[in-house]
């Protein structure tokens, strides 16, 4: 037995997942680098889009506390795809809650394995594509002295990030553990 499964206590949840949650998470994860640090970069903005669903998983303030604990671990990843994380370690973290024999090292280890790629594709597309291509559009406009250069580089990169953002809290859900195996 790990030391991981050894520290959890055996309250089993009955507590599921719902759309509202995954909503929350997503709001929340708008923040994700509100409190950037150079130890662990968007660590606390991780935990804090995780603490609604841990506070409803976890009867146990020592349960709660070590699922805080793994979210505060170094995190960083283009924020447009860190809702497909945040989906995937709730549906962990909820197995992690029902299943006393999950160990629940994994939910950190695929965090470490998903953020680097997604963190490359992230910043090249939206960084430096879609955001690039949304300014020189605008661009044209505003040199006229027309309000819509403003709105339609809003309308280009913001549309298919917040649908980016939300698809991924929801695929990421919906794929869980299995995130991996399913790419």
């Amino acid at each position: 037995m790990t030391s991981n499964q050894e520290n959890k206590t055996m309250a089993v949840t009955s507590e599921t997942v719902t759309k509202k949650d995954l909503r929350t998470a997503f709001w929340r994860s708008f923040l994700l680098s509100s409190n950037w640090n150079y130890e662990r970069q968007q660590n606390t903005g991780y935990a804090f889009a995780m603490t609604s669903i841990i506070k409803k998983l976890y009867n146990s303030s020592s349960d709660r506390a070590a699922a805080l604990k793994r979210h505060l671990e170094f995190f960083n990843t283009a924020q447009i795809f860190s809702t497909f994380i945040i989906g995937t370690t709730i549906a962990m973290e909820e197995q992690n809650a029902k299943d006393p024999d999950f160990d629940s090292d994994a939910i950190s280890n695929i965090k470490i394995a998903l953020m680097s790629p997604l963190a490359g594709i992230g910043d090249s597309l939206f960084r430096s594509t879609l955001r690039v291509l949304g300014t020189g559009i605008a661009s044209a406009f505003c040199l006229q002295g027309n309000i819509l250069g403003a709105i339609l580089f809003l309308l280009i990169y913001n549309i298919p990030h917040l649908i980016i953002r939300w698809l991924g809290t929801i695929l990421g859900y919906k794929m869980g553990i299995n995130v991996l195996k399913n790419m």
